[in-house]
């Protein structure tokens, strides 16, 4: 391998390299320099230092989440069944139900647990939490 086949890595180097001193210069001299008192406080969880908790969060939000993130892998497969269905046959066909199956009773199991279900209880609404000060 000779150094020329290295010319076209070296070249993209120099050009981020370049894009970012030209980026980071012109954002320092053209910048707005304006400080203000809510610039400099603390901000953390988008919560104010000093200002009431809100209730909380509700973990079905949570739920929903890693139920899409499942639903979309079991998508992703389905996809690569589909590439492949006339060479599988019908074991592919009954693999594909058994999966299917499997995926839908996670659903079922999901809906009578109630992680799907939006109403949001409130502390003064759960008898076993206690509130503390």
């Amino acid at each position: 391998m000779t150094l020329g086949a290295y010319l076209p890595i070296v070249v993209m180097a120099v050009l981020a390299t370049a894009f970012t001193a030209t980026a980071m210069t012109l954002s320092r001299r053209y910048a707005p320099r304006r400080s203000t008192p809510e610039k400099g406080s603390p901000y953390e969880s988008g919560l104010l230092t000093g200002s009431q908790l809100p209730n909380r969060f509700p973990v079905n939000f949570y739920m929903v989440a890693m139920l899409f993130v499942i639903f979309q892998v079991a998508i992703v497969f389905l996809f690569v069944w589909a590439v492949g269905f006339g060479s599988l046959g019908w074991y592919g066909v009954s693999a594909v139900g058994i999966f299917v199956g499997f995926v839908l009773s996670t659903l079922i199991y999901a809906i009578r647990r109630g992680v799907l279900d939006w109403s949001v209880k409130t502390l003064a609404e759960e008898p076993s939490r206690s509130k503390v000060d």
